[in-house]
Order: C-alpha cells, then structure tokens, then sequence
C-alpha cells in the first residue's frame, strides 16, 4: 500500500501557476506568432515585445507543460507549437478556440478570485459588482466586448455543435430555429451539414448584425435568417427543432422552466428541443467541468447553474414533453433532447 501523498493536493491548489502560463501564452500572442515555424527564444522575445527575463523560462515552462516543443538546447534551441496547439491556439487556423481563452484571462480570472464570497453570499462577482449592471447588459452595451465574448463562445462551443450536426438524426425535420444563437455559429455547421434544413438564429439585435454578417460571409444567407428575439418577452419562432447553445445554464429555476416551456409552444408535435450544456452526471460525481461551470455560474449571475440530465428530464416532462434522451457530444458536453 502506497502513502497518502500530498501531491495532488499541491497540483490543484496551485493550479493557477499554469492557468496563467497558458492564458498569458494566448494573451501575448505566441502561438499565432509561431504559426507553423519555428523561433529562437530571443527571436520570441523580440517578435512578442518581451523582457529578456522572459526567455527561457516562460518559453520551457510552455514546453514542460506540453504546449510547446523544443529543437535543440540553449541559447539556440528553436520552440516550435504542438499539434494541438497549432490547430486550436493559431488564430490563423479554423480550428482557433483562444477566444474562450482570452475572455477567460479578461474576465473570469480576476472574477474566480472572489469565489469564497460568491459561496458566502450568493451574489454575483463579476461587472455588476463595479456598475449595478446585470452581465448581459454590460456585454451588450459595448459592442467590442460583445465580439470577444461572442468569439469565446464560438470557442467553447463549435465542436459541440459540429457534433451535434453529426450525432442528431435531422433527417425527419425541415425547419430550426437557434435561441440565444449569438453569431449564428450552431445554425451554420448544421445547415451545412443538412442542406434540406431551413434554419433561424435569434437574439438580440446587436448579436443578431453580427450573425448576420457572418452567415453571409459563410455564403449561407439563402438558407439561415437572423431575427432579433428578446427570448423572455417575445414568442419563440415556430420551427421542427428549437436548440439552444449553453443558454439554459445561464438563469434561475424559474427562468430556466420558462423557456423550456416557450420551446414547447414554439414546436409541432413530434417537434424536438435540443439543448447543449455540459450536463452534470446524473450521481453528480464524475463531470467536474459542468460542474465547476455551474460555479462559474454562481460567479456570474448568482442564481444561475447547471444541470443534469435528469433535471431536463423531469423539467420537460412537467412542460409536457413525451420523453428526452441525453446525446454525449464530447468532452464535458452533452446535447439534451426532448421530444414533443
């Protein structure tokens, strides 16, 4: 029998250590500034405007957490990105998912510092705590952070949806309609994938302008509408399928009982809602992500969090949904579908 260690006990607790190298890692820019070259130490110091100190450490600590590999030792090694890092990290690449990052070193980082009194208080700790304002208004106020938050969101999110597109069988359905679609990304992977789909995001109107020109960018604007929806205070838009995209996570109970039930009124029957969330293992044992998100939740909005499978469940049922299944997409993420 081994003795109890204290390792796994330091290797969280000072976990922030390579969260920061990371996020600062995107912040700077080093990733996209290797592209798929490879650079000196005090190459990197010069192309990403560094102190000298920087080089070497920062730039082998990269290396022995495995975000970077190196060719060569000393003043003349060469770093160069991983495979991963190269596909998920280079904003030149399709695959580019900092964005999350980016918002998550912006705003989440300093937030998560105040997590012992978000646990003592209830109460939200991110920009209200400064303004008064709720989170979605400050966002929507100032169309930059809007972008970046958009941005991450695509980040977080587009291989699940592309899962989806690829796992849910939309064949029986001719119409979707995304609520709270913000740049339309979920509507565009599965319209591309099902061209028989007619498909609709709705939000807000100023995440809808931007939606909308990208779904033209996309050349998919014969076949996807951007309309402005204030989910809470207008009717959702009929369609064969409504899906929501890390939405329902977002507010209380209540709230979150009321959209399940508008999705109800919006479909025909045999009509399907899909949510995707990273849906919290029903023993609440195993998905520490969708957990944590839901503590990201508490930090968010206070009363907000995210659930199970079986919380869906019971929540559809009482909307008057026939019966619901839980679609593994990935990771952390599930999509919930429930069926009118």
């Amino acid at each position: 029998m081994t003795s109890p260690s204290p390792a796994r006990i330091l290797e969280v607790g000072m976990a922030f250590w390579p969260a920061k190298v990371l996020l600062s890692a995107v912040e700077l820019g080093l990733f996209s500034s290797l592209g798929t070259g490879s650079l000196t130490g005090p190459e990197l110091v010069e192309a990403l405007a560094l102190h000298p100190r920087a080089n070497p450490d920062f730039f082998d600590t990269l290396v022995a957490l495995g975000f970077l590999e190196r060719d060569g030792d000393g003043e003349g090694a060469r770093y160069r990105n991983t495979e991963e890092t190269g596909l998920f990290l280079d904003r030149a690449q399709a695959g580019y998912i900092g964005g999350f990052l980016e918002m998550a070193n912006d705003r989440l980082y300093p937030f998560w510092g105040d997590l012992a009194e978000a646990l003592r208080t209830g109460a939200p700790q991110n920009e209200i705590k400064a303004t008064g304002a709720p989170m979605f208004e400050e966002l929507y106020a100032e169309p930059e952070r809007l972008e970046q938050f958009m941005a991450a969101m695509s980040g977080i999110s587009a291989g699940n949806f592309q899962a989806l597109a690829e796992r849910f069988d939309f064949s029986p359905y001719r119409s979707l309609c995304d609520v709270g679609g913000a740049s339309g990304l979920l509507s565009t992977l599965v319209a591309r994938r099902h061209p028989h789909l007619h498909c609709t995001t709705a939000d807000l109107p100023p995440a809808t302008a931007i939606a909308a020109r990208r779904i033209a960018a996309e050349g998919l604007a014969d076949r996807i509408d951007a309309v402005p929806l204030d989910f809470f205070a207008d009717p959702l838009p009929k369609a064969d399928v409504i899906t929501m995209g890390l939405i329902l996570h977002d507010w209380n109970l209540e709230k979150k009982l009321q959209l399940v039930r508008a999705a109800y009124e919006a479909l025909p029957e045999g009509g399907a809602f899909i949510v995707v969330e990273h849906l919290i293992d029903d023993a609440r044992r195993s998905n520490a992500f969708g957990l944590m998100m839901s503590l990201n939740m508490l930090i968010e909005f206070g009363d907000a969090f995210d659930f199970t499978g079986a919380d869906f469940d019971r929540w559809c049922r009482e909307a008057g949904f026939r019966r619901t299944e839980v679609i593994p997409l990935g990771g952390p993420a599930s999509a919930g579908v429930a069926y009118k």
